[in-house]
């Protein structure tokens, strides 16, 4: 039997941590985050940079994006857009807590645009494009280390709108021309093809870009 891919979040000592949204209408309001391995909300200051990205180059109000966060998570990328205003966001997470905190957060929050899934997120993805759902906006911030970002990130291309973005978080600086200084790559690897690079940064150990479908 096959063994279903699971991107799990194992505990770990400590206290709960929590962020805030940066921006909209729920601007300042703390986000729990799970005391879990594993889940690494976008810090603060990142997703101020990755909304002031996107604000620039999204080709859609918010109050006509619509918005898919297949690692969800803390929820900090989804209810960020939804705090600024999208049409919809489609939360995605395979772990029960995970996913029960979500609801909570949107129910005490009265989200109704939100809606928020428990299951695989790559499974999600292929569902999604076969019934010809699309989006403006898609965030991929995976677990590291366990290879999700090259399964979904191809997956993308069909369930992106024209004009749609794809905001991209790692571990490592994804290997585009751009980012290699003056080191040009002979051919970029084949789960990266078809994309560009908008935007790249790191802060601390994080990297975080923003694509679109060439």
């Amino acid at each position: 039997m096959q063994k279903k891919p699971s991107h799990s979040y194992p505990r770990r000592p400590g206290p709960p941590q929590q962020v805030r949204i940066i921006g909209g209408d729920w601007k300042r309001t703390p986000l729990p985050v799970l005391d879990a391995f594993g889940l690494r909300p976008t810090p603060d200051r990142v997703r101020e940079t990755v909304f002031n990205w996107i604000n620039h180059q999204m080709d859609v109000d918010w109050n006509q994006a619509d918005v898919l966060d297949l690692f969800a998570g803390s929820g900090a990328l989804g209810f960020e857009a939804a705090s600024r205003g999208a049409r919809a966001v489609t939360m995605v997470d395979t772990v029960g807590p995970v996913v029960r905190q979500l609801e909570q957060i949107r129910d005490k929050l009265k989200a109704d645009k939100v809606k928020v899934l428990r299951a695989d997120a790559l499974a999600v993805a292929r569902d999604l494009a076969q019934r010809g759902q699309r989006f403006d906006l898609i965030f991929l911030d995976p677990p590291y280390q366990q290879d999700f970002l090259s399964q979904a990130l191809p997956l993308c291309a069909a369930l992106l709108k024209e004009g749609g973005l794809v905001y991209a978080e790692s571990g490592e600086r994804l290997p585009f021309p751009e980012q290699q200084g003056d080191e040009m790559l002979d051919e970029l690897p084949e789960w990266l093809q078809g994309w560009e690079l908008v935007r790249g940064d790191k802060a601390g150990m994080v990297y975080f870009h923003l694509l679109k479908p060439v």
